[in-house]
């Protein structure tokens, strides 16, 4: 199985380089079309802001390639919510993978945003994996995406949100599973997994 992790001006790809060795995974960082095409799993990650890296996304005709893509896709954090149709933050036309939209945290009493550190997940679908529902995982972000049809586990903070969204291939976790210990693994496996 060969996995390739999209290159683009995103924070995170080295922490999930590191996690798909730790798996022993053949995989490459790679922003090639034809190289991307051709994995049979494709990481989707993220760490920055909206709208710069949707304009990296668009600049190298990354956009139209990962709506495109018909092996398992997942996208993490930023990369989730880039799969949405548009995100409030700096009002941010995004892929459009899922229909929802991407909103900021409000404080409602003395919550601190953005949500950083480990909180549980409900899962409600399957692709997630066996005993990780209630279990911990880490987030680092500012805005979320509500709860949905494609929602596939919810976490609690200020409200509930969406914390792993899935539609037809494209898979996604608001979350950093290279970041979150044994859970995380499991769920990373749980992709790696799939066969479709």
């Amino acid at each position: 199985m060969k996995v390739a992790v999209i290159k683009y001006n995103a924070g995170n790809i080295r922490s999930v380089a590191y996690a798909l060795e730790r798996l022993q995974v053949d995989f490459s960082i790679t922003d090639r079309h034809e190289e991307i095409l051709k994995a049979d799993k494709v990481i989707f990650p993220g760490v920055g802001e909206a709208s710069s890296t949707m304009r990296y996304l668009r600049d190298h005709k990354l956009d139209e390639l990962i709506k495109a893509l018909q092996q398992p896709v997942l996208g993490v954090c930023l990369g989730m919510q880039l799969m949405c149709t548009y995100s409030e933050e700096n009002n941010t036309k995004c892929l459009g993978i899922f229909d929802e939209e991407v909103k900021k945290f409000i404080p409602q009493q003395k919550e601190k945003v953005p949500h950083m550190g480990w909180n549980t997940i409900t899962t409600t679908d399957s692709w997630l994996g066996e005993r990780v529902n209630n279990q911990y995982v880490y987030f680092v972000h500012g805005f979320y995406v509500p709860v949905n049809e494609n929602t596939a586990a919810i976490t609690q903070y200020i409200q509930p949100f969406s914390a792993a969204l899935k539609k037809d291939n494209f898979y996604a976790v608001q979350f950093h599973p290279e970041k979150s210990a044994e859970t995380g693994q499991k769920i990373l496996e749980s992709f790696l997994n799939l066969t479709s």
